[in-house]
């Protein structure tokens, strides 16, 4: 009988002190709630304990606090949760623990008594160098902010990782590069450019609709990708997932890759997603998304989930394509063959011949220009 598979976990803190406009979370404003904050990681804390009878005994890879705004906890809960996790299940020696954090001076305050609450690695929100930008951003901090922020975090956590969005309205390869440029000076050893997507039922969306907001066009998006490529290739950072550049496999975010492997994660907190191997299927769980209810479930049923899903070898197929295709050693077509495909079927054939995909006849791997594309290649290789 094979091993239990290891697996991460993520924890979802949903306060944030704004709303993005872009954002299309499980988010809520802070203010006010500070009795259900205190709730809510008692209810995280018992939650986890019922879904480690759920997996049973697992090595522990990896734990993300994410949100929202995990910099806004208490470090104090942050530990606490943190400590508990490792009871649990038996932490790999290399465990990798990161919070998502804002970058205002009130956050930078605190990032010290996150770091002796155990976390290694911040995932710093930038968002953008220029203060016109993270005003369009809706973001509650400045660029001086930022940069403070980001040279605390540098001192402070073993690891850092900056999180910056392009592709915004009016900008240009030329002022999108000096912006990188400017970044990578900051010494994180990871970046993760996203462009900015219009979210159906956001304020960015309903701005678009409303002819407020024009994103760049589709060839104006592709240069400003290619631009991001070119520019973190140059300072010695490696695409190893389509929105996340490191500086060496010891710098590449272990917990994303729990995701984009296909390996198991623990999800808990309002709306947090999980996928479990449970009984040699693949399993998918869903939290209860109001914090409320959240609580209240975890209080009544000792867990917070809404819904467990077995998921059936198509489906697991289907998320292996759309998670392995993202990184560059893809997913091995032995993961997607509930979906037929195959070396020879005549999809793959043609997107190779398009120069989309590798010719590789044991993975399927998005190339250079694929990786343009891939809601395109995973609409046709999924259908």
């Amino acid at each position: 009988m094979s091993p239990a598979p290891p697996l991460g976990v993520y924890i979802h803190w949903p306060y944030c002190a704004r709303i993005c406009p872009y954002c299309d979370f499980n988010v809520v404003r802070a203010r006010g709630r500070d009795a259900e904050q205190a709730r809510l990681v008692e209810a995280i804390r018992t939650d986890l304990t019922a879904q480690r009878e759920l997996t049973g005994p697992r090595e522990l890879v990896s734990i993300f606090l994410g949100g929202g705004t995990p910099s806004l906890m208490d470090p104090d809960w942050a530990g606490e949760i943190v400590a508990l996790a490792k009871r649990l299940w038996t932490p790999a020696a290399d465990i990798e623990v990161t919070l998502e954090a804002n970058p205002t001076d009130a956050e930078a305050d605190r990032f010290a008594g996150f770091a002796a609450a155990g976390v290694d690695r911040l995932s710093l929100g930038l968002q953008s160098l220029h203060d016109d930008a993270l005003k369009l951003l809706g973001r509650n901090h400045d660029a001086a902010q930022a940069r403070r922020a980001a040279k605390v975090a540098a001192r402070t956590f073993p690891r850092l990782s900056l999180d910056l969005i392009y592709a915004r309205p009016g900008q240009t390869p030329l002022a999108w590069a000096e912006e990188l440029q400017a970044a990578i000076k900051l010494g994180a050893e990871h970046i993760s450019p996203y462009q900015l997507t219009i979210e159906a039922g956001t304020a960015f969306d309903r701005a678009v609709k409303r002819g407020i907001l024009v994103p760049p066009g589709e060839d104006d998006a592709a240069d400003l990708f290619e631009t991001t490529q070119r520019v973190l290739e140059a300072a010695g950072f490696e695409a190893y997932e389509v929105s996340n550049h490191a500086r060496g496999s010891a710098a590449r975010s272990r917990h994303n890759l729990v995701y984009w492997t296909g390996a198991d994660y623990v999800g808990a907190g309002p709306g947090a997603h999980g996928r479990l191997t449970l009984a040699g299927r693949r399993t998918a769980t869903c939290a209860h998304a109001r914090p409320a209810d959240y609580i209240a479930a975890v209080g009544v049923a000792g867990t917070g989930l809404a819904t467990r899903e077995t998921l059936d070898p198509r489906q697991t197929a289907e998320e292996r394509l759309l998670s392995g295709l993202r990184i560059g050693p893809g997913v091995a077509f032995a993961e997607v063959a509930a979906l037929g495909l195959t070396p020879d079927h005549p999809e793959v054939v043609s997107l190779v011949s398009a120069g989309l995909i590798a010719d590789d006849p044991l993975r399927l791997r998005a190339t250079a220009a694929g990786r343009l594309l891939l809601d395109h290649l995973t609409g046709r290789l999924a259908s």
